[in-house]
């Protein structure tokens, strides 16, 4: 059986042109006007790829940091030791810890939502893969979360601003969320901006023509609103 969708889903996709490809701007304003859940929906990007995830040279993975920040406070755990904790501290990571958080990890703490680490400490980290990892929590140097302890300060600083990480799902799908509907518009395609000027930079080397077939901006209750590829995938961050 067809899903049943809600009368003010409906009267969201009622507000959709058929056959119409909107440019970000006009994308930013209808999901800003059909996100009418009782919370501050999610805003966020999906874009097919003509990828082959099976393939290396055709995967894509790796961060962007959004200038207006997801909207929510971002909490980090940092896997240190010496000097590193109070720089992690200081920057404002939540929790720091080296093997004690490896316990309470192992325990089924996973009360945060970015980790960090200092290589001497992946060995440690390395029994955690099959908890974070699936959770998309395990440290890596790809994705900026594998840091000197002279970085970690800014590592945390970065992490606590709002970073999406970017990697493709089994169908050469892209998710990332670019902020909440209530965001000012502006604000909104900035962030948007940040993504897909990421995934430009970050385009795999084994991908031979277009690399997005497809790309939908929608909030967490709302309808997908498709996205004009010409003006989207010529978004940079100024």
């Amino acid at each position: 059986m067809p899903a049943k969708h809600s009368k003010r889903f409906r009267a969201a996709v009622d507000e959709l042109e058929d056959a119409r490809f909107y440019t970000p701007a006009e994308a930013v304003e209808l999901v800003k006007k059909t996100a009418s859940a009782k919370f501050d929906e999610t805003v966020e990007i999906h874009l097919r790829t003509n990828a082959d995830p099976r393939h290396a040279d055709q995967q894509l993975r790796g961060v962007a940091t959004l200038p207006h920040g997801l909207g929510k406070n971002v909490r980090v755990a940092v896997f240190a030791a010496g000097e590193a904790v109070r720089a992690a501290t200081d920057a404002g990571a939540e929790i720091v810890g080296a093997d004690d958080l490896v316990e309470r990890i192992e325990g089924g703490f996973l009360d945060f939502d970015v980790t960090i680490a200092t290589p001497d400490l992946m060995g440690k980290i390395g029994k955690l893969g099959r908890i974070l990892g699936r959770r998309g929590l395990m440290p890596n140097p790809r994705t900026g979360t594998v840091v000197q302890p002279n970085d970690i300060a800014e590592a945390v600083r970065e992490a606590k601003k709002g970073r999406v990480e970017l990697r493709m799902d089994r169908t050469a799908i892209i998710h990332s969320a670019v902020g909440k509907a209530s965001f000012d518009a502006d604000q909104l395609v900035e962030n948007l901006a940040a993504v897909i000027d990421t995934v430009n930079r970050l385009r795999p080397e084994g991908i031979k023509g277009p690399f997005v077939k497809t790309a939908y901006l929608t909030t967490t209750m709302g309808p997908s609103i498709p996205l004009d590829l010409a003006s989207t995938l010529t978004l940079k961050v100024e």
